[in-house]
């Protein structure tokens, strides 16, 4: 059974933090592994990030990622305050797991496939540096997390 993404290998799991350069370190040694270089979400003339169906030119983050395995991401994100998916989870939930992502092709028709399913997008743009598109999924209800989209182009 192919699933309703074609993909079932996850590609990344994010957590939403609120020191983000405090907890890299922490994850780096707990990983034993180098502590990343932190990068910012991108500026909206390239990402053009849309929240709940409306631009969001200042919803923004903080970054770090970790390699773990040979297809997999830990995602660190801090959100900057602005009104966002991340910054929406870290004032109702605190710090933690925010989402599971998987690589899809066809953003477009897996969003409205994972709508069909009960899920609804809350959040998308494009890559910070312009790479590829990633959108946000609510499956809360159902999977007690966001599913994230991630296409890369």
């Amino acid at each position: 059974m192919a699933g309703i993404l074609d993909n079932n290998q996850i590609a990344q799991v994010g957590f939403i933090v609120r020191d983000i350069e405090k907890s890299k370190k922490v994850f780096a040694e707990f990983l034993g592994v180098p502590v990343p270089d932190t990068f910012d979400g991108g500026s909206f003339e390239v990402t053009g990030t849309t929240v709940e169906g409306e631009p969001a030119p200042d919803a923004n983050c903080k970054m770090a990622f970790f390699d773990i395995g040979e297809k997999t991401q830990l995602e660190l994100i801090q959100p900057n305050g602005v009104k966002s998916t991340w910054q929406d989870f870290l004032d109702t939930h605190g710090e933690g797991i925010h989402h599971i992502a998987f690589q899809v092709k066809d953003m477009k028709s897996k969003i409205i496939s994972c709508e069909n399913f009960g899920m609804k997008c809350v959040q998308q743009g494009e890559y910070g540096d312009g790479s590829g598109e990633y959108a946000y999924l609510d499956a809360y209800k159902d999977m007690k997390c966001m599913i994230e989209l991630l296409e890369s182009y």
